[in-house]
């Protein structure tokens, strides 16, 4: 989806890793919550409480899950699910990563 239509922004960012993660928090007319962030050039661990859908819309990063060995790589149009209480590495190299995060 390339465009939120009747939201309600939060206007103070989420700023994370000093910088190197900016979103912030979208919540659609019927309630439900999101957030749309960048990710700069990085190597970050992230902790989840409530599963996440992590939606790619521009440049890529690879991904690796808790529990996973294996290192996958992301680009625009794709997305990854992150199981809550659980955590995720990422790593951004080149251009800056572009997500919309689904909550729940």
């Amino acid at each position: 989806m390339s465009q939120f239509n009747n939201v309600s922004v939060v206007s103070k960012a989420n700023v994370y890793f000093d910088g190197k993660c900016v979103s912030h928090s979208i919540t659609l007319a019927d309630g439900v919550k999101k957030s749309v962030g960048v990710i700069l050039p990085s190597t970050l661990t992230f902790n989840t409480g409530a599963p996440e859908i992590m939606e790619s819309v521009a440049g890529s990063c690879r991904v690796k899950l808790a529990g996973e060995s294996e290192w996958k790589t992301y680009s625009a149009g794709e997305s990854f699910n992150v199981p809550g209480n659980s955590s995720f590495d990422i790593e951004v190299s080149g251009e800056p990563y572009h997500y919309v995060c689904h909550f729940g």
